[in-house]
């Protein structure tokens, strides 16, 4: 197998002693034996200073192209493709001679999403692994144009960073589209820059081939689980941080990896709208994610296929167990469905944590409600600090 730039491995997740559906390791595992290819290979210190002005925009409504005014594919392209850009990773490389000042070189380039605009500045969306080690980051805008960018925050165990550049540059932001909401089967567009800023927005065509995997990968962080968005279209490195677009031109999507072997063809990965922006909400109130930790990993059920859930007489929506640490297995176990929190009922694991993220802190007490062998029960859960669990 041959692995572009950064070695992330999958690994698989040992079962228990109890007897659960025999479904979920797959799940957990997603593709085994396989490694992932990040774009850029690079760390960044965190000296940016949040902006508490900007909120995150709200979801747009999932709509087809058809729906607005008509418009071909070509006109949809053409007027989102300007909220993409180029991230240029700048790092500082010492002289030869010790006298000899350091100088910055291009380390590396990315993509970056333009998700939210005024007519003083531009805020970016990209990959944390895209900006990891820069003295000092560019964007260049689809014009041509580079201006320096401010770095806000990153999150290195969801691979999400966001951006600041000063300035009007006239430029439509990309609405967000409710990624809940995506299907396997529908048609999606990749936009990036493949191989460097010479390709600037190309656009490469696919479909959705799985809504969800759930995977184990390796981050500058540590070990981390993470949720991605299938997709046959082709992400090559460079297109790491851009945009995977549903036929609205709507954000379902920021492109983040895939899998690079000689034998595999069209695996890329995705990181879902929904996740993104709370990720992206954390950094612009506090630069960096805070997270209450339940110790669990969690999919949607919706995700699963309806075979699996027939096995599990799985008859609710809600969210699966999936795994469990030690201290939350005295709770939780493997196979349990959570279908309300704190009264409030759940449908996917993207709910749960916005839910979380927004509303509880280590300490707090989580009020569950779950089904365990078809039989409905109220539990809590104390959280905890993810920072000191790891």
């Amino acid at each position: 197998m041959t692995i572009e730039d950064e070695h992330v491995e999958y690994k698989e997740e040992r079962r228990t002693e109890r007897q659960q559906p025999k479904f979920i390791p797959l799940l957990l595992a997603g593709v085994l034996g396989s490694a992932l290819t990040l774009g850029a290979d690079y760390v960044i210190e965190q000296n940016g200073q949040p902006d508490t002005r900007s909120a995150v925009p709200q979801v747009a409504d999932n709509m087809t192209v058809q729906n607005k005014e008509n418009a071909t594919l070509p006109d949809m392209l053409e007027k989102v493709s300007p909220a993409i850009v180029g991230v240029v990773n700048l790092q500082k490389t010492n002289g030869l001679f010790p006298d000899v000042s350091t100088t910055e070189q291009e380390s590396g380039t990315g993509s970056g999403v333009i998700y939210q605009a005024d007519d003083q500045a531009a805020y970016i969306v990209t990959n944390n692994h895209v900006v990891e080690g820069a003295s000092d980051i560019k964007v260049q805008l689809s014009s041509g144009t580079k201006v320096d960018a401010e770095l806000l925050g990153t999150d290195a165990l969801t691979d999400i960073a966001v951006l600041k550049i000063k300035g009007n540059f006239n430029i439509k932001p990309l609405a967000f589209a409710d990624s809940n909401k995506i299907r396997t089967g529908d048609a999606v567009y990749a936009i990036g820059n493949p191989l460097g800023l010479d390709l600037s927005n190309s656009v490469t065509r696919g479909i959705i081939s799985a809504k969800e995997r759930t995977m184990t990968v390796a981050t500058s962080a540590g070990a981390s689980t993470v949720k991605a968005i299938q997709t046959d279209a082709a992400i090559n490195p460079g297109n790491s941080g851009g945009a995977l677009i549903n036929t609205a031109g709507q954000l379902i999507g920021i492109n983040s990896m895939k899998i690079a072997a000689a034998e595999v063809e069209g695996i890329g990965f995705a990181i879902p709208s929904n996740d993104a922006r709370t990720v992206i909400s954390e950094i612009v109130k506090n630069g960096k994610v805070i997270r209450p930790y339940m110790g669990l990993t969690l999919i949607s059920l919706d995700s699963i296929p309806a075979p699996y859930r027939n096995e599990m007489n799985a008859t609710e929506e809600g969210v699966l167990v999936v795994q469990t640490d030690e201290y939350a297995g005295k709770t939780l176990q493997k196979g349990d469905i959570i279908t309300a929190v704190d009264g409030q009922k759940v449908t996917s694991d993207s709910e749960l944590k916005s839910y979380l993220y927004q509303n509880k802190k280590a300490g707090d007490s989580l009020k569950l409600k779950i089904y365990r062998d078809n039989k409905e029960m109220d539990v809590s859960l104390i959280l905890r600090d993810d920072e000191n669990v790891r």
